[in-house]
């Protein structure tokens, strides 16, 4: 039986943990994390990552999921509603289900069949590969012979160093930090958002799993560490000093805060997806969206690369790369948008956006209507030659 090895069991990992063992392969993950972190944006499952599931077998769970959150208020920082959309017929199609990041990684792991091993707390350390496979070397355990090595692991991506190169290479900071805190005990219906020029606070009930995001515009800091929470602290406090609403209280909690996300906003751009056995799924390979898009085409990426595998796996990655590629390259310019949507650099920028958001639902509205204006007149054609 042929051997995959893959390191990262988020989203991209879990759900090529599942197709891989499905076509065949004998399977193992390794996740650097002991725990996997509860903090975390909430995600989207859209488009062709609703078929991913489906087949599956995991939609039901995760419609099950569904954080319910329909509208998008924005307060001034008095806790003033100043304006209000709904983001499922504003932005979203009506298959899209959004949910906890961590609750549809733990979703995907599940649905893994039984031989899949996962070990935690232990990563890749070395590969070297020939023409009949890889070595990999492991923190923790011997090393291993396998058939294919995938890189599940992430922005950070230990795969990508090792096999293609050091991360300054391929990854473009662009202009935008966020952090992301959880929130025991909040309650509420709504993600309320809170904007000063240049920054943005929301905190979004999550279906359960409540959560404040810190949107700040900043060029790249110098030695930034992502994995340096004291410095996140530090960061966040100094970017937030003197901002109104409840960021005080929510600045208390990040200072005592042990699950705390934090980092750059950056584009990952690698020339190509493979070397040999070697490849990259999810943000790994291609990093670009605010918006929640990147795990669906995490899964949709992790399914074409298992489903593009066949004898050759060398090309069979070359494959996937040329089928996947594009999928990508379509949500290039999402990061842009979100930008300004969610954290206008001026006063002016914010009273613009407000306003927009005013109008949302009349637009939505519109084309709403527009949309049923064949349904409706087909169905007017059918009663009248159905009359005659």
């Amino acid at each position: 039986m042929r051997k995959a090895l893959i390191s990262g069991a988020g989203i991209a990992g879990a759900t090529a943990a599942y197709w891989l063992a499905k076509a065949g392969f004998e399977v193992t993950v390794v996740e650097q994390a002991r725990d996997m972190r509860s903090s975390g944006n909430p995600v989207d499952v859209r488009g062709p990552a609703v078929e991913v599931a489906e087949r599956m077998g995991v939609m039901a769970r995760i419609r099950a999921a569904d954080t319910c959150v329909r509208d998008m208020v924005v307060v001034n920082a008095r806790g003033r509603v100043i304006s209000r959309v709904n983001m499922r017929t504003t932005w979203a199609d009506s298959g899209d289900v959004e949910l906890s990041r961590g609750e549809l990684a733990t979703i995907l792991r599940d649905a893994a069949p039984d031989e899949v091993e996962f070990q935690f707390g232990n990563s890749v350390q070395a590969l070297a590969q020939d023409a009949d496979g890889v070595t990999a070397e492991f923190v923790s355990g011997p090393a291993r012979r396998f058939d294919v090595v995938v890189g599940a692991d992430g922005a950070h991506s230990g795969v990508r160093a090792l096999a293609f190169g050091p991360e300054d290479e391929f990854v473009k900071h662009l202009g935008v930090y966020v952090a992301t805190l959880p929130l025991d005990g909040e309650t509420g219906t709504d993600l309320v958002m809170y904007n000063t020029p240049g920054r943005a606070v929301a905190i979004h009930p999550a279906g359960g799993h409540p959560g404040a995001a810190f949107m700040f515009l900043a060029p790249q800091i110098p030695q930034f560490d992502y994995k340096d929470i004291d410095q996140h602290k530090r960061l966040l406090c100094d970017a937030y000093a003197g901002a109104g609403w409840r960021v005080p209280e929510l600045l208390e909690r990040v200072r005592v805060a042990e699950d705390l996300y934090f980092d750059s906003v950056s584009r990952i751009q690698v020339p190509t997806w493979s070397r040999g056995r070697i490849a990259l799924v999810g943000d790994a390979a291609s990093c670009v969206s605010l918006f929640g898009d990147g795990s669906s085409l995490a899964m949709t990426g992790a399914f074409t690369l298992a489903d593009a595998l066949g004898d050759d796996v060398s090309a069979g990655l070359r494959a996937y790369e040329a089928r996947h590629r594009p999928q990508r390259a379509a949500k290039e310019n999402s990061v842009a948008y979100a930008t300004r949507i969610l954290i206008p650099a001026t006063s002016a920028g914010i009273a613009a956006r407000n306003f927009a958001m005013r109008l949302m639902p009349l637009a939505a509205a519109a084309q709403r209507v527009s949309a049923r204006k064949p349904a409706i007149l087909a169905e007017t054609v059918f009663r009248h030659r159905k009359s005659e």
